[in-house]
């Protein structure tokens, strides 16, 4: 009984009160008609488990930061295949998969990985710890995707640093080689902005300042406060704000860099 309640609720919360009753309606009828259709006994036929939402949605959701920063990373490192690809704390269930499905990557992370998975080495550390000296120019590719604005905000047991996103950035650089790549994407919007303890919001611009001494920008994708993405775009604050919808519905843009280091 507890279960169909919270499917009730579940199903209320997604369709509103009138799709629900049709939706119960409609699974009432169902059910009818199947054991109408029935003809053995090798299964039981239980009404435990109405599922009354999925009918109502679309095949997948195909739409906002994880999906398209990860599609879109992935594809880049299918194309650039480099010799040794190292990431930074993104999603294992997400970005991490996507590349494991065609070549090993190697992930750091400060949260332990608990199964060992075909093509995925880990090191469980601190990416704000001084960095040991085998990692320091290491790989030629690295990825950072939707993490960096949570280093030091102690959201996922990290040490408390209000820097914390530059010592990340400075121990990143050291673990690039000349010439690696780096794909990185974090939160963009005005005004810049701490949202304690879940995550920093960035300016194009103060980014832009932060990278500018050692990485050249080769391209800059950004998915808007609706889920779109905008592949290859201008990197001026002005065009942004203009052309595409940030800050628009209280949720933040997500800029998508792919950078060279030069120096």
């Amino acid at each position: 009984m507890r279960k169909i309640i919270k499917l009730l609720l579940y199903a209320l919360y997604k369709l509103g009160i009138i799709k629900l009753i049709q939706a119960w309606r409609n699974y009432n009828l169902e059910y009818k008609l199947f054991l109408k259709m029935r003809n053995d006994n090798d299964f039981l036929v239980q009404r435990n488990y109405p599922v009354f939402v999925d009918k109502y949605t679309n095949s997948g959701i195909t739409e906002g930061a994880y999906f398209h920063q990860d599609l879109l990373v992935a594809r880049r490192i299918f194309e650039n295949n480099p010799n040794l690809h190292v990431d930074i704390g993104s999603r294992v269930d997400g970005f991490v998969a996507h590349v494991a499905s065609f070549r090993h990557i190697t992930v750091l992370d400060i949260r332990p990985l608990e199964n060992k998975i075909k093509n995925i080495s880990f090191l469980q550390m601190d990416i704000m710890e001084p960095l040991k000296n085998e990692l320091i120019e290491s790989c030629d590719s690295i990825s950072c995707l939707h993490a960096l604005e949570h280093f030091g905000l102690g959201r996922y047991g990290d040490q408390i640093n209000y820097n914390g996103y530059i010592v990340g950035l400075e121990n990143i650089y050291k673990m690039l080689k000349f010439n690696g790549k780096l794909y990185l994407s974090v939160p963009i919007g005005l005004p810049q902005r701490i949202e304690f303890h879940a995550h920093r919001i960035f300016s194009i611009k103060f980014l832009l300042d932060q990278f500018q001494e050692n990485y050249f920008v080769e391209n800059f994708s950004l998915v808007d406060d609706y889920g779109k993405l905008h592949e290859n775009i201008s990197l001026c604050q002005k065009d942004i704000d203009e052309n595409y919808r940030i800050n628009g519905n209280g949720v933040n843009g997500v800029g998508i860099f792919e950078m060279r280091k030069i120096k």
